[in-house]
């Protein structure tokens, strides 16, 4: 079997779909691995590497990808490069679903086998192929040095015979993967953390990193988590509680960070134009959920703007911003999940098609789109 590891197209995604450390279990499985020249560069991966790993090097996308059985990416393939992809292939990848019907049938078309990593179950068996958690993490790291480069002052408190420089005042919103990180790595660079979640569940973790927890926890609180773990959409009634609790705070914040994301929704506004207003000049705040519409009213996609002193950060791909970590992370999930589907005994493909984990990823399969959540409604179907 023949694995494509080509270059991402997207000029904002430095990161890849394979290293040189999968590269060798991949061939381990049988496979063999070509990897499109100048693939992991901006993760700071040689070609070199990759061929002292045993993969192949191939001059452009088109010698990469022709014949292969699999293609390893991290962001879905545009259409112009699915004329490259062989009927049939497997793909992996982010595939960013929701909202993109027309890209889902593209693939569709190409007669592509596509898995959304994005959609894996988290479950126990999943963890090691949890693309959104492996991401998430080193997004929520790097939201704190995002901030702290924008923030005029020193984030832990300093002693010296001039004076005493107060510690920072940080605020994270959404205790999930991102936020925990955020947290951690804020407490480490010595400022005062405080953090908010609607999951009840959030509270014990946010404490145990040494943070206070800010809500309002009434009965809406308590009930406020889906069995698989994600924040259920709250009440109008609780939003305003909440709202108004996290006003006050805010007044007295140096850094927020914004975390909150709902699958298959916008992004739930968190701050308004007139929370942001409130804050000190000099403040920053994070939106990590940016591309998504965001969480700050004023954010904008790409870009640091500045609204009454106070700085709204909206960097997009922030896992991207640490490609020579992210790329190994994501890598290994990407291969964790492709063990699965490989006869160790034959060293062939061999998909279990009715297992948990593909039924839950798999987008298209023989020309057309058969994940329940994106398949076209059959006509007379129950609306």
């Amino acid at each position: 079997m023949k694995i494509a590891v080509p270059a991402e197209v997207d000029p904002g995604e430095p990161r890849v779909g394979a290293t040189p450390d999968t590269v060798k279990r991949l061939a381990g499985l049988g496979a063999e691995v070509v990897v499109e020249t100048g693939a992991g560069l901006k993760s700071g991966i040689l070609d070199s590497d990759y061929t002292a790993a045993g993969a192949t090097i191939a001059a452009h996308a088109a010698e990469a990808l022709s014949g292969a059985d699999v293609v390893l990416k991290v962001r879905r393939p545009a259409e112009d490069e699915l004329s490259l992809y062989k009927s049939g292939a497997l793909v992996l990848a982010i595939m960013d679903p929701y909202g993109n019907d027309a890209a889902l049938e593209a693939m569709a078309r190409a007669g592509v086998s596509s898995f959304a990593m994005e959609l894996m179950p988290r479950i126990t068996r999943a963890q090691v192929m949890d693309v959104l958690s492996s991401q998430a993490n080193l997004a929520g790291y790097r939201a704190v040095l995002d901030a702290s480069y924008e923030f005029s002052r020193a984030l832990p408190q300093m002693m010296t015979a001039a004076g005493t420089v107060p510690a920072a005042r940080v605020f994270i919103m959404g205790a999930g993967v991102a936020g925990l990180q955020a947290i951690a790595t804020a407490r480490r660079l010595g400022a005062i953390v405080t953090a908010t979640d609607v999951r009840p569940a959030a509270k014990e973790q946010v404490a145990s990193l040494g943070a206070k927890f800010i809500a309002v926890e009434d009965e809406e609180f308590k009930q406020a988590e889906t069995a698989t773990g994600y924040a259920k959409p709250m009440s109008a009634e609780y939003q305003a509680k909440q709202a108004a609790l996290v006003a006050d705070h805010l007044k007295k914040q140096d850094i927020v960070i914004t975390t909150a994301l709902i699958p298959g929704r916008q992004a739930p506004r968190l701050l308004t134009a007139e929370m942001v207003a409130s804050m000190r000049p000099g403040s920053v705040i994070v939106d990590l959920a940016v591309e998504r519409g965001g969480n700050v009213e004023g954010s904008l996609a790409g870009e640091v703007v500045e609204v009454n002193g106070v700085k709204i950060v909206g960097h997009l791909n922030v896992p991207g911003r640490l490609a020579a970590s992210a790329s190994p992370l994501y890598a290994k999930n990407l291969f964790n999940f492709f063990e699965t589907m490989v006869d160790k005994d034959s060293k062939s493909l061999a998909v279990k098609w009715d297992d948990e984990l593909v039924k839950a990823t798999l987008l298209t399969r023989n020309g057309a789109v058969v994940h329940p959540n994106f398949a076209p409604k059959t006509e007379g179907a129950a609306q």
